[in-house]
């Protein structure tokens, strides 16, 4: 999958799931999810759900962390990454 499209994919599934979309307008690629209100612990569980399903892969425990699920631009890192490298 394309980077623009992943990127886009991602932009929208925060777009509508934000707990406060009022952050939105000014939220950067790099801006904490958590930080900035956008998702919660409960939403990190949506958040994988919705990853395992569109991008068809396995996101194990260990890989639950700030590091792979907290912005735009970690996200996109975390899914190339698991594309690149298989499920």
């Amino acid at each position: 999958m394309k980077t623009e499209k992943i990127h886009a994919t991602i932009k929208n599934y925060i777009k509508h799931k934000s707990l406060d979309p009022t952050n939105l307008s000014t939220l950067s690629d790099d801006d904490s999810f958590f930080e900035n209100g956008i998702i919660d612990s409960v939403g990190v569980l949506e958040l994988v759900a919705f990853l395992e399903e569109t991008f068809n892969m396995t996101i194990d425990d260990h890989e639950l962390t700030l590091e792979n699920l907290d912005s735009v631009n970690r996200l996109m890192s975390f899914i190339q990454s698991k594309i690149k490298n298989g499920p």
